[in-house]
């Protein structure tokens, strides 16, 4: 099985509700992963899941955690600059920290407000098919000052980084 296939399922999830919902059928959450498993062809969603990640032991890809210090901000930064989309925000009350997590394509981010995750000044690097057409598409919503040009002779291959208003870098490098 796809290991993204939980966020894709869940995202497959809210629109069975809603089309179900605009022929009259009410059903919850819970009820549509069970039914979006089955339709996969597990017994259950726990199976489902079970079987994205792997026989036990396997190691999934891990998701970096970078500090921020204003969560709306770093998720306005992310989605409307960079382009990933918020996958889900947490907050264990209203007026508590944010955690949330980003995607785009096959990278994913934690993006925290707690004091205790990340640390201020992370690096993540982030293998890319085209580092300069990511640059193309990436300098009309960045300021120039900090969005450097291509370092073609990085150690990993070609380079351009990316810093966050929290002072996060985001390497991408072309193998």
């Amino acid at each position: 099985m796809d290991q993204n296939f939980t966020v894709s399922a869940k995202t497959a999830v809210r629109t069975l509700r809603r089309d179900l919902a605009a022929l009259g059928l009410d059903v919850n959450h819970s009820a549509a992963l069970e039914l979006l498993a089955h339709q996969a062809g597990f017994r259950d969603w726990n199976t489902a899941t079970a079987s994205a990640t792997g026989p036990a032991g396997q190691l999934g890809a891990p998701v970096p955690v970078l500090r921020v210090q204003d969560g709306a901000a770093a998720l306005e930064f992310y989605t409307a600059v960079l382009g990933f989309t918020c996958l889900w925000e947490h907050r264990f009350e209203p007026d508590l920290p944010l955690y949330a997590r980003v995607r785009r394509d096959d990278a994913e981010l934690d993006l925290s407000e707690h004091c205790g995750d990340g640390t201020p000044g992370t690096a993540v690097w982030v293998p890319v098919r085209d580092v300069r057409e990511l640059r193309r598409e990436l300098s009309p919503r960045l300021d120039p000052r900090q969005f450097p040009g291509v370092e073609d002779d990085a150690p990993g291959g070609p380079t351009t980084t990316v810093l966050d208003p929290f002072g996060n870098s985001l390497r991408s490098c072309e193998r």
